[in-house]
């Protein structure tokens, strides 16, 4: 199993987790927050990089 596998198959452990221990609105707001904070304590050039790279995976 890959990297990305893992990565998800984790996240979506989670996310269960979380949708039966938390309301699903709390759950909700964790699951999509944490990428949102993520993303956005990144440097301006970081962010680029990122963009242009995701631009690049999905023109394959």
């Amino acid at each position: 199993m890959s990297n990305n596998a893992k990565v998800a198959a984790g996240g979506v452990a989670a996310g269960l987790i979380l949708l039966i221990w938390l309301p699903w609105w709390a759950a909700l707001l964790i699951v999509l927050g944490v990428p949102a904070a993520a993303y956005l304590a990144l440097d301006p050039s970081q962010r680029r990089r990122l963009r242009r790279v995701s631009r690049r995976e999905i023109g394959r």
